[in-house]
């Protein structure tokens, strides 16, 4: 395993287990104890990990040097949510925990001085690159409004009284729209990241300048 395939699984590991967490987080703010009594409101990553999704990863990973993979579905129960877009909110948790993530980690470049990161190797900067780059990926992929992907339940709530046929139609080809998109629509996605990524470390690069 060479160090981008390890800064990868790493990264990637670290997002899975911020995501679910949130998910998990969310929802026992907002009333619904069932991710925490199922052991998910933690931030051990093997409460996280989908046997199946994670030997898909790690096939990937040690075979192409990329891959993809799934956590474990955190177990909410939605007539516990206290407000009406309760699940809305605990959809939108794990993407923007993702996102949020990534900011900290390139606004803790932007105000370090530059005598600090200069002495940073280049495993421990090519690290921080993948958790950046992984995030933004994750975030945006599970905003794509596919079951069971978060941004389906996201459009679920936001959906109409009475539009039960978009559901329905989507629940029932989901799977089949994802395999689509893996083959068409990951170099769009992949675009998006790095046009996110790119702008970030521009915001980084110019808050350094300026304090520095």
């Amino acid at each position: 395993m060479n160090l981008d395939t390890l800064s990868f699984l790493i990264a990637i590991l670290i997002g899975i287990t911020i995501h679910e967490f949130s998910h998990a987080w969310m929802a026992n703010f907002l009333g619904d104890p069932t991710a925490k009594y199922a052991g998910r409101l933690s931030l051990n990553p093997l409460r996280h990990l989908d046997p199946f999704g994670t030997v898909i990863l790690l096939f990937l990973i040690f075979t192409t040097g990329l891959g993809f993979g799934w956590g474990k579905p955190v177990p909410v129960n939605p007539y516990n949510l206290r407000y009406r877009y309760g699940e809305l909110l605990v959809s939108l948790a794990g993407p923007f925990s993702n996102f949020l993530l990534s900011i900290l980690l390139i606004l803790l470049i932007a105000v370090l001085p530059p005598s600090i990161t200069n002495t940073w190797s280049s495993s421990f900067l090519r690290l921080i690159q993948s958790v950046v780059s992984v995030n933004i990926m994750l975030g945006l992929f599970n905003l794509i409004p596919v079951p069971p992907l978060d941004g389906s339940k996201v459009l679920f709530d936001l959906l109409p009284p009475g539009q039960h046929t978009i559901k329905s139609n989507l629940e029932k080809f989901g799977p089949f729209l994802l395999i689509f998109f893996f083959f068409f629509g990951l170099g769009i996605l992949g675009n998006l990241a790095r046009l996110v990524i790119f702008s970030l470390y521009n915001l980084s690069s110019l808050i350094n300048n300026i304090l520095y």
